[in-house]
């Protein structure tokens, strides 16, 4: 079953690029497929800019809507995903385990719905 896994943090708490403890979380999310390869597959994932860099759309009534930044405020942003394969929920949610992220923001694992 395929799985979106949505890394949260909130704004300042990863560590700072060019430091010692960046360069490990880095080399962390570089060796995930590796080292969590009996549990889940890797189909995609990415990194995303700050939410101050997000445009909100919205259609309401014919008419479009844009907004500067994340329209939901929140404490936690959307700051990257995995679209993995895993076989259960357990390996799904083991896989999410092992993201960095989840020590200082969340990871929400959801399924995927399939549509035939």
């Amino acid at each position: 079953m395929k799985y979106m896994l949505l890394l949260y943090a909130a704004p300042g708490t990863d560590p700072v690029p060019g430091t010692p403890e960046c360069d490990d979380m880095m080399a962390e999310f570089f060796s995930l497929d590796e080292r969590m390869k009996d549990r889940a597959t890797v189909l995609a994932g990415e990194g995303l800019l700050p939410a101050t860099t997000a445009t909100t759309l919205r259609t309401r009534d014919g008419k479009v809507e844009m907004l500067d930044g994340p329209f939901a405020e929140t404490r936690e942003h959307l700051g990257g995903f995995y679209l993995i394969e895993a076989a259960t929920l357990d390996d799904a949610l083991a896989f999410a385990a092992a993201v960095p992220v989840a020590r200082y923001g969340s990871v929400e694992v959801r399924p995927v719905e399939i549509f035939s």
